[in-house]
């Protein structure tokens, strides 16, 4: 039986427009990060390029970590958001049914202070139709029943709005500690992206361009293997749905990475997994750390085009298994979507959805 080889996406120069890293951040929550151009030599004379690429990398990888915390964070506050609104609204129904039951429990009281609170025997001597007055005693006995039963369902229903508003408040403080974080989580991306630009400002125009060409090379070789063909292999999917999620994933190869973001015009490293496997109509979770425990593990020498493959220790980064060795991802903070080995980054783990 003939093998054959799975033909190339895309030719080398898509690939290396794909892969090519922009000299500044991109987009930080509507706030451009851009600076002036001009070298700006620092104390001890003028900056070493090798120095301002491995600070610039750190300075990204510490952005993407602080990204997803703060789409950790942000999916809480919505969870939470939720379930605030919705405790309050138990609390306001519960408050309008406490309010019936007490106004009808102050009817009753009301009717029989009016009629003077004898004691029954006493109106059984007074009355001239005692067996009438009987058939009314019974009427009352039943009535008096009732308003206890309702008496005790008053005390009943306080005890649980009560523990709704207990809840309502807990949620509260939650939904405020969780609104600090993503601030924290925000400052800390604004902080070393604004870094990261100063440094490569401290670079001249010329030899910024010259960065960008070696990083394109280095992520181009590093993809193809020093070819200049893709060569994804031959391995098929592992599901119908992960050949139209990975199909999605590649249409986007070009798109801008900003964080916080799932498409359909940029992404970050999850929200690209998160929209992409959206088209294939499942919902992932919305970080990296969640989407590797979104479906079963399997080793990397299984891996299949569609599985998702997450980096680092911390599992702060997510790409999807293109194959032959190679994934597409959202890299970091001012490249875009591109193709990568998937060597390039230690591997945590797969997971097949």
């Amino acid at each position: 039986m003939s093998v054959h080889r799975r033909s190339p996406l895309s030719g080398a120069h898509t690939l290396a427009r794909a892969l090519v890293l922009t000299a500044a951040a991109t987009t930080v929550l509507g706030m451009a990060t851009g600076g002036p151009a001009q070298a700006a030599p620092g104390p001890d004379g003028p900056v070493n390029r090798k120095d301002v690429k491995a600070q610039v990398e750190q300075l990204y990888d510490e952005a993407e970590q602080a990204c997803e915390r703060f789409n950790a964070a942000q999916e809480a506050q919505q969870q939470l958001q939720h379930e605030t609104g919705a405790l309050q609204q138990q609390v306001a129904v519960a408050q309008d049914e406490l309010n019936q039951l007490r106004g009808d429990l102050a009817t009753v009281a009301g009717a029989e202070y009016r009629g003077g609170g004898m004691a029954q025997t006493v109106q059984l001597m007074l009355a001239t139709d005692p067996e009438g007055y009987l058939a009314r005693a019974r009427t009352l006995d039943q009535a008096a029943e009732r308003q206890s039963e309702t008496l005790r369902e008053v005390v009943a229903r306080q005890r649980r709005l009560d523990q709704r508003r207990t809840e309502a408040s807990a949620k509260l403080a939650e939904l405020e500690q969780t609104r600090r974080a993503l601030a924290e989580s925000k400052q800390q991306i604004q902080q070393r992206l604004a870094k990261a630009q100063r440094l490569l400002n401290s670079l001249g125009e010329a030899e910024r361009a010259r960065m960008a060409a070696q990083d394109a090379r280095e992520a181009e070789q590093r993809a193809t293997r020093g070819t200049d063909r893709l060569d994804l292999g031959t391995a098929p999917p592992a599901s119908e749905r992960g050949a139209a999620a990975l199909a999605a994933a590649v249409k986007m190869i070009g798109s801008p990475y900003v964080y916080g973001s799932t498409g359909p015009r940029a992404f970050d490293c999850s929200g690209l997994m998160y929209w992409s496997w959206r088209q294939a109509g499942v919902t992932l979770p919305r970080t990296s750390q969640a989407q590797a425990s979104a479906g079963q593990r399997v080793s990397l020498s299984d891996a299949r085009p569609g599985d998702l493959v997450i980096f680092y220790r911390d599992m702060h980064h997510v790409g999807m298994y293109a194959g032959g060795g190679v994934i597409v991802h959202a890299p970091y903070p001012g490249a875009k979507v591109r193709y990568e080995s998937v060597n390039a980054m230690p591997v945590a783990g797969v997971i097949r959805l």
